[in-house]
C-alpha cells in the first residue's frame, strides 16, 4: 500500500516540452493544409499567441491594443497564410482598421488553437516572460492611432468581426471548444 503512495520521481527527460512541441507541430499541419488548399467545410480556427513573444510582427498600433495576448479568428477575410518551416513561423495577413498588414507569429508563441466547427482545441504554456525581447514592428505597419480593426469594435479582438461579418463583438470562452476526456 505504501508504494501506490509514493510519488513518481521527476523525469531528467523533458518530456512535457516534446509533447508540446509535437502538439504545436499539429497547428504547424492544420495551418500548412489550409495554406495549400482553403479552409474545408465549417472550419475555422482561433489562433491566440502571445504578442510579447521574441519574433512576432505586428502594426505597432495592434501591439499597444494588445501588449500581451492576441487572438485572431482565420476564416473568411484573411490571405497569404503560410507556414515557414526553416523559421517556424506562421504568417498571414489581415486588415486592421482598412490597412491591410501582414502578421508573423512564431509558433512557440502560440498559446491555443482551436477548430470550433469540431470542438477541437489545444492550449500550451506560454513562453517564458523572462525570455521575451522587445517585438518587431512588421514592414507594412502604420503608425499608431487610427481607427479600431476593420469593422471591429475597439474591445473586439482582430480577426473577431471579420469571421463574424457585421455582428456585434461577443466573448467566446474556448473551453467550449476542447475536447473533454471521458472522467469530465
Amino acid at each position: 500500500m505504501e508504494d501506490d503512495q509514493q510519488q513518481r520521481p521527476d523525469s531528467l527527460l523533458p518530456y512535457e516540452t516534446w509533447i508540446a512541441q509535437a502538439l504545436r507541430h499539429v497547428v504547424a499541419q492544420a495551418i500548412e493544409h489550409v495554406a495549400a488548399a482553403g479552409l474545408p467545410g465549417g472550419h475555422h480556427f482561433y489562433l491566440t499567441f502571445r504578442t510579447d513573444h521574441p519574433g512576432v510582427q505586428i502594426p505597432p498600433r495592434v501591439a499597444a491594443q494588445y501588449p500581451n495576448e492576441m487572438t485572431i479568428v482565420l476564416q473568411h477575410q484573411f490571405w497569404d497564410l503560410t507556414f515557414n518551416r526553416a523559421t517556424q513561423t506562421i504568417g498571414v495577413g489581415l486588415s486592421f482598421g482598412g490597412v491591410p498588414s501582414r502578421l508573423v507569429i512564431p509558433l512557440d508563441a502560440v498559446v491555443e488553437f482551436a477548430d470550433p466547427h469540431i470542438r477541437y482545441g489545444l492550449r500550451f504554456q506560454p513562453a517564458d516572460p523572462a525570455m521575451t525581447v522587445p517585438r518587431t514592428a512588421s514592414p507594412d505597419s502604420q503608425p499608431e492611432g487610427g481607427e479600431a480593426p476593420s469593422g471591429e469594435d475597439p474591445g473586439t479582438a482582430p480577426g473577431d468581426a471579420a469571421a463574424k461579418g457585421s455582428e456585434p463583438a461577443q466573448v467566446v470562452s474556448l473551453d467550449a471548444f476542447r475536447r473533454r476526456s471521458p472522467q469530465d
